[in-house]
């Protein structure tokens, strides 16, 4: 696993040498030795640090697992790879954000230009056993990525926090409520089908969008072509 973002590597390189990501590694080798297939591939597991630098973030949105279909996951919390079939997760928010902010109806699940804009899509866990939904969870990753949201939250520019269900909400607000922010949260529940009615109508893109350009910043573009 490597970090190809010079400055995200930089900043956890330390973290990286702690015990309980060592015992991680060893963890995902073991799996993988067992015969178990892991997504996303190991060249996919830090794409949302590589995609977004520390300097150019201005939104995060927090996921949870990975998919755990084959060719699914790449590394972007909600995102698929280019040919997959749009998750019904991702299709309530290509809804919300169409009837927020307007636009085409996307050709597909793929949410690079969202990340290279700007959005960190960071999951709260990054790999799954093939088929196995939390099949990595308490295995160290949820405290990696505490240490990505730190980072964040001590940064003096302000970002956008989107959490959309309690798992993320919770996450979000445990790191933050230790550190003294001035950092945007906006809450819905999660965008799967189970909770979608409080999802949407959340108006989280034009919402994200006004509070960019008020603090002078370039808004998103959210339209996925």
């Amino acid at each position: 696993m490597y970090i190809h973002d010079e400055n995200w590597r930089n900043l956890l390189h330390s973290e990286m040498q702690k015990p309980y990501f060592k015992d991680l590694e060893n963890f995902l080798y073991e799996e993988r030795k067992r015969g178990y297939e892991i997504y996303p591939p190991d060249h996919f597991i830090f794409s949302a640090l590589d995609h977004t630098p520390l300097d150019k973030v201005k939104v995060v949105i927090v996921g949870q697992d990975p998919y755990h279909g084959k060719g699914q996951a790449h590394g972007l919390s909600f995102s698929v790879q280019k040919g997959v079939k749009i998750p019904p997760s991702l299709k309530n928010i290509f809804k919300e954000m169409k009837d927020d902010v307007g636009g085409a109806d996307p050709a597909s699940g793929y949410l690079v230009s969202w990340a290279d804009q700007g959005v960190l899509l960071l999951n709260a866990t990054l790999t799954v056993r093939k088929g196995e939904p939390k099949s990595h969870h308490g295995k160290g990753w949820e405290r990696f990525t505490d240490t990505i949201l730190q980072i964040l939250a001590e940064r003096k520019e302000p970002i956008v926090f989107i959490l959309w269900g309690k798992i993320a909400e919770e996450k979000v607000k445990r790191v933050l409520e230790s550190t003294r922010h001035h950092h945007l949260i906006l809450t819905a529940a999660h965008p799967s089908p189970y909770s979608a009615k409080n999802f949407l109508g959340c108006r989280h893109f034009s919402k994200t969008n006004a509070q960019l350009v008020a603090w002078k910043k370039i808004p998103i573009s959210w339209n996925i072509v």
